[in-house]
């Protein structure tokens, strides 16, 4: 696993009604909702590192800070990134920001750890089981 700082990708939308706060559940205004900007941190912080992992692994999500600082109406387009700030074990630690074509809208930390897919199910199962 080649697992280092800097490795980032981007991800570029342009914000429809179905990304709206009114539309997600998260408020009624016709602006980019919140849990779709997480959507799209946790997407691009995946597309980062995945293509790195071996065979039988990928990342999970296990923690997440993020401020929603500004508004981006229906029609306007999003770049949300994910850069790796620092690797410590099984855990990745990302720096995100979201822009519009106006102004920073977002900006946070994400963290992610690397599993075994097959020892992680396992585990899911025993518990659906009572274990």
């Amino acid at each position: 696993m080649d697992l280092r700082p800097g490795l980032s990708h981007t991800l570029e939308v342009v914000v429809d009604r179905k990304d709206t706060a009114a539309h997600v559940g998260s408020g009624v205004v016709q602006v980019l909702a919140t849990p779709v900007v997480i959507n799209l941190f946790e997407s691009a912080a995946l597309r980062a590192i995945e293509h790195l992992l071996p065979a039988g692994y990928q990342s999970l999500g296990t923690r997440l800070d993020v401020r929603h600082i500004a508004a981006t109406p229906v029609g306007m387009k999003v770049s949300a990134s994910a850069r790796v700030a620092r690797v410590e074990g099984r855990t990745v630690y990302f720096a995100l920001e979201a822009h519009d074509e106006r102004e920073l809208i977002a900006d946070g930390t994400h963290e992610r750890v690397i599993v075994n897919v097959a020892k992680f199910d396992a585990r899911v199962q025993k518990k659906l089981a009572g274990g």
